[in-house]
């Protein structure tokens, strides 16, 4: 990674726009940043990690992007950082805006804008700048992936903060174990350790969640087996428990089971006198229904001979309606025959009274001739149907030409009217036009004499302010003149009363014995006294700090009044010697007169529009009234058509009617008689018709009544039964006889017989007997039940708590095996001798690298004498750490790195920064770093060990390398050339920038 250039605006304590060339810098290899404290020599580096991650290094580091801006800077100027660089062989720009609060643009206040971040890099053959992302997060992806480092990498690696390296030489291992964990970023190590405990926790909590459900299914097991068989005394997590609670288990169904085989025995001896007493009860029940039946049958009989009358009369009335039922199809066929008459008699009055009365004794030819002749009359009007029709068109289309001529005489009347007063529009809308084309040129005119008078008035308003602030400000200079003046007199006047008094401070001074400082003399006679009001040191050094600020105070107004009359001076130029409320009053009245000129052009366009429309109104009406004229000709053409064509279809339609008042009446008049006619006709056949067949029936009917035995047709209607009365009859028979056959079953059982003459059976008892057995059985099944539930839960139990025992082994294996890697890694396992954390002893890997690779430059600062070395040695309670030791050449002894002085360890925090830097960059990858910043720490050093450690960063600009430090030696500026110096002033700071010629 190359730097090349630097641009900053409103930046930290830059308050406009600063640049530094990199490369110019760097041309020298080995390149010096200074300036007086709190000039801004660390905003310069903040820049460049701000403008590559976003953000500012360490503790200046802040959440609001509003602290980076400067205090000094305009409020209309923008924070802005924008840094070119090489890294991978790509050239990159990038800009970097934080948010700001800038003043609205309309009325008061202020607005914050949104952080702003850019990317561009250089083709180098098309010679130009392309964009890549205006994305925060892209970018800031992308920089990181190709730098290969996070931020608090790069802080350390390529700024190099010598104030954080002392720290780290003197500090505790855990202190360092923090910072080396961020650099190298070993929390997945760190992760491994708390996931390994996390682990830990959770399969010790399953194994005591399975031995807690392990009792819990022993308790169930206790309550299963109903007995007070005291359980195990053990608490989850104790060694043996599975194999205690599965021994219980195991006596546990044994006493069940011996309880289940008596339960059975119990319940096959009840099921015994069970199936006696039911068989003894089902006799009794048997010898009960029995003389039931025969006592029933007894009856049954005595109520079939009381009605043997009844039934034979039954069947007598049955059989007489066998006979009558032959006749009965000729008696539907006579009364269908009958109700058909006399519909077609009705049928044929109906029909008859809608004929006229020359109809009245028509026969069915008659009537059926007289329909044909209608029918055909009827067809004989077809051609007047549609000489009516065209007819009624033709007053249609005339009264329609009626009401268009009335349209058109009202359009045309009304384009007369609108076309007479044309010119008249015509001139108003045209002057319109005029007025407010004058009245545009004419506000053209006054803007352009608008915006002089406006900065003529702005400069006279602060011409006069200004003559006000400068009066003032003279004001301010002559009274801090006379302020300095007074000061200095007071002064003098002091310090010239101090050396008059300056034999009495040096006589308080005086001891006897010892000789005067001035003379020499042991003996003090007579020394000098303080007299009042005397001036001593402090009072004279107090004056001349208030002679001092009031000549600054002095210089500081006076420099203010050159200010102030510089800027009057410039006003007065522009605004001249006018009066303001002259210029105030020509700018308002310029400004009213462009304003009415500009109202007045504002309506050019709406009359332009009115005249575009009144033009195409005339058109149209113009055209309106022609055609109006043509439609006007051809309407009287087409009437006369109309009217000749009326004529010769009402003589014809005159002959058709007839007396109907038109043809359509006639026509209706024809359908309706024919429709008559017909029915008629067809009534009188069809009442013929059913006079024939009714006359038919009644020689049938009278024929088959004979021959069944009756001597009228009416007599076998008598006896004939319907099917209702039919059923009744015949239901009541068959009752009758299946009653009689089931009383004769009934009396001839030789068991019903046999019961009758034993004694009356005792059912009661038998139940009380049968219901005692069902009862013994019952709790005896209920035993048995109880047993087999028991045995069946015990089982049950048993067998999850034996899966139980063998899911919670392998279990049991995970947890011993993950507790032993958690203590391991954790360095609390006696395996673990120098009790070392997993990420301390990756993190002490890191270290040792890093002190191999300090001792290299630390050699050669240090002429041979130090090196750097890694000890693992048991410090802060009994664990190793990440300790670091120096061993002395000269005495042969290691010691820790605190003990070294203030130069040495210096130069052996910058061999440790430098070793780190070059472990992070093989770590990122090998990105190549070819700017390193160094900050401060140079003034602990003398001059040989200086000279050795610039050559050290000097041999850091092989391969094109180049190094700059930051720092305010003074010795530093005379030894390194190149330099970027960073100066303060009251209006923020600046960057001078000095080349190695």
């Amino acid at each position: 990674m190359r730097l090349h250039r630097l641009d900053i605006t409103a930046f930290g304590p830059f308050g406009g726009t600063q640049g530094v060339d990199f490369d110019a810098l760097s041309a020298a290899g080995l390149f010096l940043l200074h300036g007086p404290t709190g000039a801004g020599k660390t905003s310069v580096l903040d820049a460049v990690c701000y403008a590559l991650y976003g953000a500012v290094p360490g503790a200046r580091q802040s959440g609001q992007g509003l602290t980076l801006r400067s205090d000094h800077a305009a409020p209309g100027t923008r924070t802005e950082v924008r840094l070119e660089l090489t890294v991978a062989g790509r050239r990159l720009e990038i800009t970097r805006q934080p948010p700001w609060e800038r003043p609205k643009k309309r009325g008061t206040g202020t607005t914050t804008d949104k952080a702003q971040t850019w990317l561009r890099e250089y083709d180098a053959t098309h010679g130009a700048w392309k964009d890549l992302s205006r994305s925060h997060q892209e970018i800031g992806e992308e920089i990181t992936q190709l730098l290969g480092m996070s931020r608090e990498q790069f802080c350390q690696v390529v700024l190099l903060p010598q104030g954080d390296f002392a720290r780290f030489l003197r500090a505790d291992a855990e202190a360092r174990g923090k910072l080396l964990g961020r650099l190298f970023d070993t929390r997945r190590f760190a992760e491994v350790e708390k996931r390994l405990a996390e682990r830990r926790r959770a399969t010790e909590a399953e194994v005591r969640e399975g031995d807690a459900a392990l009792l819990a299914d022993a308790h169930r097991m206790q309550q299963a087996a109903g007995d007070p068989l005291p359980l195990p005394d053990l608490a989850p997590g104790d060694p043996g428990l599975a194999t205690a609670v599965l021994g219980w288990a195991a006596v546990a169904r044994s006493t069940a089971r011996e309880r289940l085989t008596i339960a059975q025995c119990t319940r096959t001896a009840a099921e015994w006198a069970v199936t006696a007493a039911e068989r003894a009860l089902d006799d009794v029940r048997e010898r009960a229904r029995l003389q039931r039946r025969f006592a029933e049958a007894r009856e049954r009989a005595a109520l079939l001979e009381q009605r043997a009358d009844a039934h034979r009369e039954a069947q007598g009335r049955m059989e007489r309606s066998r006979k009558a039922e032959a006749v009965a199809p000729a008696l539907d066929l006579r009364e269908s025959a009958e109700t058909e008459h006399r519909g077609a008699v009705a049928e044929e009055a109906r029909t008859r009274a809608l004929l006229p009365e020359t109809f009245a004794n028509a026969g069915a030819a008659g009537l059926a001739a007289a329909a044909r002749r209608a029918a055909e009359e009827l067809g004989g009007l077809e051609s007047a149907r549609r000489a009516e029709r065209r007819l009624a068109a033709l007053t249609a289309e005339r009264t329609g030409l009626d009401r268009e001529e009335r349209a058109d005489e009202a359009a045309l009347q009304d384009a007369e009217d609108w076309l007479a007063e044309w010119e008249e529009t015509r001139s108003g809308l045209q002057a319109r036009i005029d007025s407010a084309q004058e009245d545009a040129a004419r506000a053209e005119q006054l803007a352009v004499q608008r915006e002089p008078a406006r900065k003529r008035l702005a400069a006279a308003r602060e011409r006069d302010r200004l003559t006000h602030e400068a009066d003032a400000a003279q004001a301010c200079a002559l009274a801090a003149r006379e302020r300095a003046l007074t000061a200095h007199e007071h002064w003098l006047d002091l310090k010239e009363q101090r050396l008059k008094g300056i034999a009495a401070e040096l006589a308080s001074g005086l001891v006897d014995g010892e000789p005067c400082a001035v003379c020499g003399a042991t003996d003090h006679p007579a020394p000098a006294r303080k007299v009042a009001g005397h001036v001593d040191r402090e009072a004279e050094e107090q004056a001349l700090a208030a002679h001092r600020h009031a000549e600054e105070q002095r210089a500081e107004d006076e420099r203010r009044l050159g200010v102030v009359r510089e800027a009057l001076a410039a006003a007065t130029a522009e605004a001249g010697e006018e009066p303001t409320a002259e210029l105030a009053a020509r700018a308002e009245d310029m400004e009213r007169r462009y304003g009415i000129a500009r109202e007045g052009a504002s309506r050019l366009h709406a009359a332009q529009e009115d005249l575009r429309r009144a033009e195409h109104e005339r058109e149209r009406r113009t055209a309106a009234r022609q055609e109006a004229a043509v439609r006007g000709a051809a309407r009287t053409s087409r009437r006369e058509a109309l009217e000749r064509e009326r004529l010769t279809l009402e003589e014809e339609l005159a002959q058709a009617r007839g007396d109907a008042v038109s043809v359509a009446a006639r026509s209706a008049q024809l359908e309706r008689r024919a429709a008559l006619l017909t029915d008629a006709a067809d009534a009188a056949r069809a009442a013929q018709d059913a006079a024939q067949r009714l006359k038919e029936a009644d020689a049938r009917l009278a024929d088959v009544a004979f021959r069944a035995g009756f001597d009228t047709p009416q007599a076998a209607a008598a006896v004939l039964l319907d099917d209702t009365a039919h059923r009744e009859l015949q239901r009541r028979l068959d009752a009758w006889q299946q009653e009689q056959a089931a009383v004769r079953l009934m009396l001839a059982e030789a068991g019903a017989t046999a019961a009758a003459q034993q004694p009356p059976a005792d059912l009661a008892a038998a139940e009380r007997a049968a219901g005692a057995a069902a009862r013994r059985l019952q709790e005896a099944v209920s035993a048995l039940d109880a047993a087999v539930s028991r045995c069946a839960e015990l089982d049950r139990l048993s067998g999850r708590a034996t899966a139980s025992v063998r899911r919670l082994a392998p279990l049991r294996e995970e947890y011993d095996r993950v507790a032993r890697l958690a203590s391991l890694a954790a360095g609390t396992s006696a395996d673990n001798e120098r009790r070392m954390r997993l990420e301390s002893y990756v993190l002490a890997a890191r270290l040792e690298q890093v002190a191999a690779a300090a001792t290299v430059r630390l050699q050669r600062m240090s002429s041979g004498r130090y090196t750097l070395v890694h000890s693992d040695d048991r410090s802060g309670r009994g664990r190793s750490g990440l300790g670091l030791h120096v061993v002395d050449a000269w005495t042969g002894r290691e010691r820790d790195t605190a003990t070294l002085s203030g130069g040495e360890t210096f130069f052996a925090s910058l061999a440790l920064a430098l070793g780190l830097a070059d472990v992070v960059t093989d770590e990122a990858g090998g990105v190549r770093l070819d700017t390193l910043f160094i900050d401060e720490g140079f003034g602990s050093l003398d001059d040989q060990t200086l000279d050795e450690v610039l050559d050290v960063l000097d041999s850091l600009r092989e391969r094109d390398r180049s190094v700059g430090i930051v720092s305010h030696v003074a010795d530093l500026r005379r030894r390194i050339h190149a330099q970027l110096e960073i100066v303060k002033g009251r209006t923020g700071s600046a960057v001078r920038q000095q080349g190695p010629g």
